[in-house]
């Protein structure tokens, strides 16, 4: 199975990866256990704020380091660093955050064509509290980001991407989905591959009938780690989960951090160690930076085993510093498994 996706994934695309997501700024700063308890913010997963609370956070907030952001994005990013190919699909307001946001992705190398909105809620922006455990908590203002919607899928991009990557945080509005299934609809039309992450189990709890619909009908390559796999077939240990998603997608490529990833493809299994890390500083970004490295490999037809060591180095890059982008050369990292 696995020569079968690498053919149909790389022949004759202008783009390897089309990332479709939310369009977001983060502001990334230390906080303490004490300092998460006193606001009420739930450690280690990502909620959704309004604009008043977005405002009264950011005030509390330490020193933070501030960059264009979002879960697509980083992926796109990472796929970049590689030397991959890369276009993105998100939407920013014309204000300063959203200027910020489409210089840095530019500035990468990936393209971004979608216009910004002239009117509306402002770019979105994420407030990441990262604690001594390098757990991160995340605030998340979605701004004009969520008002994505079928009028913003560009059919020619879709057409030209060998995957389309869509971000499960962006499945709440309405219009998203929209835009999702249009997306999905395209890249099978032109006989291109469909991947999703399931971003949280925050976004599994609250989409699971939605989501176990798109796993089984629309969906090529699967992403999750242990906790939303584990969410989404609704079991308590990961060995159940890995038997319920095992025949549902081509491919699912599941995370398990320090104990590495799990790559299941029909019969085909390959647990993957995680690369040793002499310390860990902040995760954020770490699921983000498997994909990359792991869809960089199934664009480049390497074989499932091959993809998942180059997720699992490109996560190990990303959590020892802080920041959801990669800051040494991941093509130096990844030599090993490229030659």
């Amino acid at each position: 199975m696995a020569e079968v996706i690498q053919r149909s994934v790389i022949e004759g695309r202008r783009f390897d990866l089309i990332g479709i997501g939310n369009a977001i700024v983060d502001v990334i700063a230390h906080a303490d256990d004490g300092f998460l308890a006193d606001n009420g913010l739930n450690k280690g997963t990502m909620t959704l704020i309004d604009a008043e609370q977005a405002e009264h956070l950011y005030h509390l907030m330490g020193a933070g380091i501030e960059s264009s952001g979002g879960s697509a994005a980083n992926t796109l990013a990472g796929l970049a660093a590689l030397g991959g190919r890369g276009a993105f699909i998100g939407k920013v307001r014309n204000d300063q955050l959203g200027g910020i946001f489409r210089h840095d992705i530019s500035a990468l190398g990936v393209a971004f064509d979608s216009p910004p909105a002239t009117a509306g809620p402002p770019t979105a922006r994420c407030l990441v509290f990262v604690t001594a455990d390098a757990q991160r908590t995340m605030q998340t203002f979605l701004g004009v980001s969520a008002e994505l919607g079928p009028d913003d899928i560009d059919e020619e991009v879709i057409a030209a991407s060998a995957v389309t990557y869509l971000e499960g945080y962006l499945w709440d509005p309405p219009a998203a989905k929209a835009a999702f299934q249009k997306a999905a609809s395209i890249a099978h039309g032109h006989g291109n591959m469909v991947a999703l992450t399931l971003s949280d189990p925050f976004c599994v709890d609250r989409h699971r009938i939605d989501f176990l619909d798109l796993v089984e009908g629309h969906i090529d390559i699967l992403f999750a780690n242990e906790a939303e796999i584990m969410s989404l077939y609704q079991v308590d240990d990961f060995d159940s989960a890995l038997q319920h998603v095992t025949g549902h997608c081509q491919v699912a490529a599941l995370t398990r951090s320090e104990k590495g990833a799990v790559i299941v493809s029909g019969d085909e299994v390959h647990v993957i160690d995680a690369v040793p890390v002499a310390r860990v500083v902040d995760t954020t970004g770490a699921g983000d930076l498997f994909a990359a490295g792991f869809l960089y490999g199934l664009t480049q037809g390497r074989d499932l085993h091959d993809c998942g060591r180059l997720g699992v180095i490109c996560a190990g890059e990303v959590i020892g510093h802080y920041g959801a982008r990669p800051e040494a050369d991941l093509v130096q990292l990844a030599a090993p498994v490229l030659v």
